[in-house]
């Protein structure tokens, strides 16, 4: 599995984390347990956190691996005009 794709693997299992923690959170303010609220709201903020990390190295990887892509080709464009 490339690096980009293992951070995509990543970033979904904290966004998983997060929905959870936010739902939990949810039933417990509902609940008026506020404290268990919060905490479950903490653990759901550092889960998105972790997720937008991993978004955001994945993203980058892409971008580089397009980009070398590219260039490869347009080199390969270049040397066929050059030869002809």
């Amino acid at each position: 599995m490339s690096k980009a794709w293992e951070h995509y693997h990543h970033a979904a299992r904290h966004h998983e984390r997060a929905a959870y923690h936010f739902n939990e959170a949810a039933k417990y303010d509902e609940g008026e347990e506020h404290e268990k609220a919060a905490h479950h709201a903490y653990l759901a903020h550092g889960h998105n956190q972790h997720a937008i990390h991993h978004d955001v190295e994945a993203a980058k990887l892409h971008a580089e691996h397009c980009d070398s892509l590219a260039t490869s080709a347009s080199e390969q464009t270049e040397k066929k005009k050059s030869a002809a």
